[in-house]
């Protein structure tokens, strides 16, 4: 048992060995044969990529011999790394052969090439949109830049483009360039509203734009073209092909009809030489315009024709189209030189030659200025002073076909009656304010029309209250104040009913005649007014006020003095009686007695008896002529002096004056110049008149000068009048008293050796203003004074024989 076992085991052991060599047979075998296997196939595979190799070698041999074939660079981009490729002939587009240079494009390219050929690299990298341009390098290449993308990779080649790829490439610019234009040509016609169309040789209908289509009823120009459906009629086209096969251009108006209606279309078929264009204008309307401006044109010319102002119309090549009546009858022109149509610049010429036009220093730019109106969109206005005082208001206005019409006004007459109607509008408000009499003038309707600034101080207005000048004529009747609003103001200075119901009943009455009324009022301030009422012709009503406050009060003041001055008149009268009868004869025997004192014959005077007798006579003769000015003063005051006209001698006259004067020139140690222009000759005066004024001016002139100062007396002739002038050295007359020099028995001795009753000027002035002049006194303190007298060189009848 135990052997059976033993046995048992060792059978067991010999069959696992057995099966384990048999397996390991098995699994070598097996080895063996799938190496075998396996080294067969990647011998085959081996042998695939050797020729796959082979191939691709011999493919990019093939693509380096086409790159090389032609002058190109290949740039191309897809790598992990981002860097483009590029491969080729870099001196295509630069000296230095730098491949990252290629990508410069403005090194190489004009700044707007490089930067449209960079914005297509960038759509084409990032898009994969395709491109081709043609370009021009700054080396004078001409290149093709062709991008596209190819296998997930962007490549762009560079070529130069020479022969007949150049002209290729510029036929097909040119066929781009053309196909743009027509397309471009077939827009802007589809756009006309006239019908244009295209014909074959053949004379069918090829093309057609939207007019064309609207115009016969079609869907649209395909429709049209369709259907061959003709505009025109078969008379028309017959004509139109018998000219086209001449190779001459149709034109005609024809009728057609429409879009249903019948027009007249102006037609041109034009020969091409793949058969003819044609273009029909609708003249419809035109024609239509046409006959009515031509009635228009024809009925504006008879108005025309009609007109005061004369009319001419120039065209655009500034020829006379159209003249009125009143044109050719305005400058005298010949109806048959102004049918010629001669030129603007004719015109102007022709009236300058026969001196109608105004007086121009610069004719030639005068001229140039009114032909600068057919360069002008403006319409200017001038005023033209012709000869013979005549005034054109000429209106020079461009018209829309380029030329001018002319508007020729006469305004002389217009122009006269308005400045005599402003002067007299302005002499009348002048005079209205210059018066010094309160006037307003109330129209019909009760309003204030026309006011003076006297009746505005009169009343305490504010002259803007009843100025209404430069009020708007649309506001001012609403502004002007009526009689009512007048009065409320007016009743607080003066409360006198009566007035003021009279005035309303004047102005704002109903009455079957108007008539004035005049009244005295005295208002709440003393002052008294006349108010006087008129009726004015054109319904309005005259209020006039007077402020007679002052001739009341004088009135009264001369009622009361009048018996008074009739007193003083007696008085004065008596006074001359007495002067002249009982002063006058008993000075004329002491002056007698004196001189027989003085004479040696009755008997030799000591020398104090001498000095006496001298002294008696120097003041007799001052006192006789004190008596003999008061005299002449009172013979002038009552208008009974005669004048001895006749001829006076200046030279003689000023000589005998200064004689008068020596010993007084000698006692006071006074210097007498006298001035006597020659020619000053001779004037008609009082001669013993004209000594006496200079005596007086000389002996004046002399009281009131310093010894060693000098008198100056001057005469000359200045136009029709004789001129004294006695000019002293003095102390001169102040500001205050030369106002009161020529009054009677005025003295301004203070200072002065002089002494006299005041009548020496007064005598002057009265002389020389009964001889028809004046006098002139000038003086300033410490300055010296100057009495001017001036004489009519020749005196009147009436004067001469007595002055009155």
């Amino acid at each position: 048992m135990s052997a059976s076992r033993g046995d048992i085991i060792n059978d067991s052991q010999s069959f696992i060995g057995l099966s384990a060599f048999v397996a390991l047979v098995i699994f070598s075998a097996s080895t063996a044969i799938l190496h075998l296997t396996g080294r067969r196939r990647w011998t085959q595979r081996e042998s695939r990529l050797v020729a796959d190799l082979t191939a691709s070698r011999a493919a990019l041999d093939r693509a380096n011999v086409f790159l090389s074939a032609e002058p190109q660079i290949v740039v191309a981009w897809g790598t992990s790394s981002g860097e483009p490729e590029i491969e080729g002939d870099l001196s295509l587009i630069m000296d230095v052969p730098v491949p990252r240079r290629a990508l410069g494009f403005g090194s190489w390219l004009a700044p707007d090439i490089a930067k449209n050929v960079e914005g297509c690299v960038e759509r084409l990298r990032a898009r994969g949109e395709g491109f081709r341009l043609s370009v021009a390098s700054l080396g004078g290449r001409q290149l093709e830049i062709d991008g596209r993308a190819v296998g997930g990779r962007a490549v762009i080649r560079i070529r130069d483009v020479s022969g007949d790829r150049l002209e290729l490439a510029r036929l097909r610019e040119r066929h781009v360039q053309a196909m743009m234009q027509i397309d471009a040509f077939h827009a802007m016609l589809d756009a006309l509203p006239s019908a244009v169309w295209m014909r074959d040789k053949e004379g069918n209908i090829t093309w057609a734009n939207t007019a064309y289509a609207r115009a016969v009823d079609s869907a649209d120009s395909r429709d049209a073209v369709a259907k061959g459906a003709e505009l025109l009629d078969s008379t028309a086209r017959a004509a139109a092909a018998e000219l086209r096969a001449n190779g001459v251009i149709w034109r005609a108006r024809v009728p057609a009809i429409v879009a249903g209606q019948r027009h007249l279309l102006e037609v041109t078929d034009v020969p091409s030489r793949g058969g003819s264009v044609g273009f029909a204008a609708d003249r419809t309307e035109i024609e239509a315009v046409r006959s009515d401006l031509g009635r228009q044109m024809e009925a504006h010319a008879r108005t025309l024709d009609q007109l005061a102002t004369a009319v001419a119309v120039f065209d655009r090549s500034k020829r006379l189209v159209f003249y009125n009546s009143a044109y050719r009858q305005l400058w005298s022109l010949d109806a048959a030189w102004l049918d010629q149509h001669p030129s603007d610049s004719e015109v102007l010429d022709k009236l300058r030659a026969e001196r109608k036009l105004p007086e121009q220093a610069d004719f030639r730019s005068w001229k140039s200025s009114i032909l600068a109106a057919y360069q002008s969109n403006e319409t200017t206005q001038q005023i033209w002073y012709l000869p013979r005082a005549r005034n054109l208001r000429v209106v020079i206005n461009p018209n829309a076909q380029g030329g001018v019409t002319y508007l020729f006004d006469d305004v002389t007459e217009r122009d006269q009656l308005e400045s005599q109607y402003n002067s007299l509008i302005g002499v009348q408000g002048e005079t209205l304010d210059a018066l010094k009499e309160g006037v307003a003038v109330f129209g019909s309707d009760g309003r204030l029309k026309l006011s003076n600034s006297a009746f505005a101080r009169l009343w305490n207005f504010d002259r803007d209250q009843l100025d209404t000048s430069a009020v708007k004529p649309a506001d001012a009747r609403s502004k002007m104040p009526h009689i009512d609003e007048i009065i409320a103001r007016c009743r607080d200075l003066c409360p006198d009913t009566e007035l003021w119901n009279n005035l309303r009943s004047s102005v704002a009455g109903l009455h079957d005649a108007r008539t004035g009324f005049e009244l005295r009022v005295q208002r709440k301030d003393g002052v008294v007014l006349d108010c006087a009422s008129a009726p004015l012709p054109d319904g309005a009503t005259l209020i006039t006020f007077e402020d007679v406050s002052a001739s009341v009060n004088i009135e009264r003041a001369l009622t009361e003095r009048n018996d008074a001055l009739i007193e003083a008149q007696q008085l004065r009268d008596n006074f001359v009686h007495h002067v002249s009868y009982e002063l006058r004869s008993p000075l004329t025997n002491i002056i007698g007695f004196a001189e027989l004192l003085g004479d040696s014959k009755i008997g030799p005077l000591n020398a104090k008896q001498t000095e006496y007798t001298g002294y008696i006579l120097k003041s007799s003769a001052a006192l006789i002529a004190i008596i003999d000015n008061i005299l002449d003063l009172a013979t002038i005051d009552e208008n009974t002096l005669e004048l001895s006209i006749s001829d006076v001698d200046v030279a003689n006259t000023i000589k005998a004056a200064a004689e008068g004067v020596q010993d007084r020139l000698a006692e006071e140690s006074i210097q007498l110049n006298i001035v006597a222009l020659d020619g000053v000759g001779k004037f008609q005066a009082d001669e013993a008149r004209v000594r006496q004024i200079l005596y007086n001016l000389l002996s004046n002139a002399i009281g009131f000068s310093s010894p060693g100062q000098a008198v100056t007396l001057a005469a000359f002739r200045r136009d029709d009048e004789i001129v004294f002038k006695v000019s002293d050295q003095g102390r001169g007359i102040p500001p205050d008293v030369l106002d009161r020099v020529f009054a009677r028995f005025e003295t301004n001795s203070v200072g002065a050796r002089h002494r006299g009753a005041g009548l020496g000027l007064s005598i002057v002035r009265a002389f020389v203003e009964l001889h028809g002049g004046r006098v002139q006194i000038e003086s300033a303190p410490g300055e010296g004074t100057t009495v001017t007298c001036i004489f009519p060189a020749a005196q009147t009848a009436a004067r001469a024989a007595k002055v009155s």
